[in-house]
């Protein structure tokens, strides 16, 4: 599985959430949420192709599934899912896309896959670390598992901007949102969150 990631998360991150599972849990919930609401986003403003729409309901389902399976630890584990987290680093990569998107709307699609396929990116690395090095078995399996299916979510959205980026070196695009998000992801990695 080759992300390209420019700079790997430290593995004593980990240390950090062991710390606080409720609250990694709690933050890991609302980025299902979120993720599943961005692919209905996606949806409405890109109705026009229809492989698209269908994919992008399949992977709002599996993003409500996942939410689903966290709040079933979270209730089995005696925690509550706590009001959503607000997430910084998602937020910086917003404003990156918002900046970057020229005003056409091949510039806005494009833009949008590729800050979509950043965040599975990323979440799929940090699903890696947490299975790989979380002393709890029950976390660590649903991890790997939940990570497999983070890696085939970054594809669909890197396979769309390729697929419709018309006149856009996506290539070179995505080298771009490599360099910054190693940029952003550097400050990060000191609080229990997925992307904290």
């Amino acid at each position: 599985m080759m992300l390209r990631l420019q700079l790997p998360t430290d593995p004593r991150w980990v240390n950090i959430v062991e710390k606080n599972i409720e609250e990694i849990l709690t933050d890991h919930a609302w980025c299902e949420q979120k993720a599943a609401s961005n692919a209905i986003t996606i949806i409405t403003i890109n109705s026009e192709y229809p492989d698209l729409v269908t994919d992008m309901l399949a992977l709002a389902k599996e993003e409500i599934e996942h939410f689903e399976m966290v709040h079933e630890i979270i209730k089995k584990r005696g925690y509550k899912l706590g009001r959503e987290r607000k997430d910084e680093y998602v937020g910086e990569l917003a404003q990156y896309m918002k900046r970057s998107n020229t005003g056409s709307r091949v510039s806005g699609f494009v833009e949008r896959m590729l800050f979509s396929a950043m965040i599975e990116a990323r979440s799929c690395e940090r699903f890696k670390v947490l299975s790989e090095n979380i002393n709890d078995e029950e976390l660590s399996k649903f991890y790997w598992d939940l990570m497999e299916s983070e890696a085939g979510h970054y594809t669909t959205f890197i396979t769309y901007a390729r697929k419709y980026g018309h006149g856009i070196d996506v290539e070179k695009r995505w080298r771009e949102w490599l360099e910054f998000e190693a940029s952003v992801i550097a400050r990060y990695g000191k609080s229990e969150t997925i992307h904290g």
